[in-house]
């Protein structure tokens, strides 16, 4: 898959920007705030998932704009595509791809596939368990269709569980009992299909994610992933039964997939507090490199590689170790110096300021 042009209007301070990229390297050089990260977000938005920055829509949009516009021509197995997102603060935003349009956004990861590293990748290792669970979904469905539905629709369940619990005030009736029995079996049936998922996904990702660790880090260290869902053990209707009292005091769903997390331990300890920065560094590398081979091999595709001012978080050994890891696709870095390791040659360099690209 190679991204041949980009549009962007009214997305962050590119007010008119149009690009055609090198189907090799790209290097994208300007100085912080000039809307370096803002291109790399708007090509990451193509792929239909949320912004890696974790910027909620009205962000987005340039200042005094109610709707922002990012359009890609696309060229995939030889057949070009036109991939089009409005972003608005009015109303629900909308994608569309050959102005056919898509129903969920997640649906433009068959047409955009997006692997992007960035400096705050670190939380995938220190952070909340909702960026791991996130990172999982994600990646399962690049090339699930069905996995995404399901998730969706757990989702939607999820919410009606949550409205019921709020409704009651801690108190238990017969109509309560009567619909939450209706929502536990969906909710239930649809926790069954992404806890498989999960830990078939896992199984297939834990020796990628070891064969980079190993080759990023520069040594021999074990790496193993387990899902952490205690659910899972007695069956979420059990689970449900048990934690019924806590979730009618609470007004919440209090166990389930949504709380689940990935435990990633790193020489038989849990890398989250016991690995040095520089290890979780490594782990964080490993997790996207492994990343972008899973989806190569489901998808039979190349994903577009985003490399947001990574270089400039590593130290030199990782920096090379990190470049002899990177495949033959298409690429697009950031710099604030224009400095890149060796091993790197770009075919293309852009430069901007204040949102305007200059070739």
């Amino acid at each position: 898959m190679i991204i041949k042009r980009l549009w962007l209007t009214d997305f962050r301070n590119h007010r008119e920007t149009e690009v055609e990229l090198d189907q090799n390297t790209t290097l994208v050089v300007g100085l912080n705030g000039h809307g370096k990260t803002n291109l790399i977000e708007g090509l990451y938005l193509l792929s239909g998932a949320r912004s890696f920055r974790g910027a909620k829509v009205d962000a987005l949009i340039s200042s005094g704009k109610s709707s922002a516009y990012i359009r890609a021509e696309v060229e995939q197995q030889g057949r070009l595509s036109l991939v089009e997102i409005e972003l608005t603060t009015q109303g629900r935003s909308k994608a569309q791809i050959n102005k056919q349009k898509v129903k969920r956004f997640r649906d433009l990861g068959d047409t955009v596939r997006v692997v992007v590293f960035s400096p705050d990748d670190l939380e995938l290792i220190k952070g909340a368990p909702t960026i791991r669970r996130a990172l999982l979904d994600d990646t399962i469905s690049i090339a699930n269709p069905e996995f995404r539905a399901v998730r969706t629709n757990f989702d939607h369940i999820l919410r009606q569980r949550n409205n019921l619990l709020k409704q009651a005030k801690g108190r238990m009736t017969s109509s309560l009992e009567t619909n939450l029995n209706i929502w536990n079996e969906q909710l239930v049936e649809a926790a069954q299909l992404i806890g498989d998922s999960r830990e078939a996904f896992i199984a297939r990702f834990e020796p990628l994610v070891s064969d980079y660790y190993q080759h990023v880090a520069g040594r021999e260290d074990v790496i193993s992933l387990q899902l952490d869902a205690d659910w899972r053990a007695e069956g979420l209707s059990e689970a449900l039964l048990r934690a019924q009292n806590d979730e009618l005091r609470r007004g919440m769903t209090l166990v389930g997939p949504h709380r689940d997390d990935l435990t990633i331990v790193l020489r038989a300890l849990h890398s989250r507090s016991h690995a040095s920065q520089g290890e979780q560094r490594s782990l964080a590398l490993a997790l996207r490199l492994a990343t972008y081979c899973y989806i190569q091999e489901v998808s039979g595709d190349q994903p577009l590689i985003l490399l947001d001012d990574v270089f400039s978080e590593l130290d030199e050994s990782r920096a090379r170790l990190l470049v002899e890891c990177l495949p033959e696709a298409q690429i697009i870095l950031t710099s604030a110096t224009g400095t890149v390791p060796a091993g790197v040659n770009p075919s293309q360099t852009l430069n901007i300021v204040e949102g305007q690209i200059h070739e």
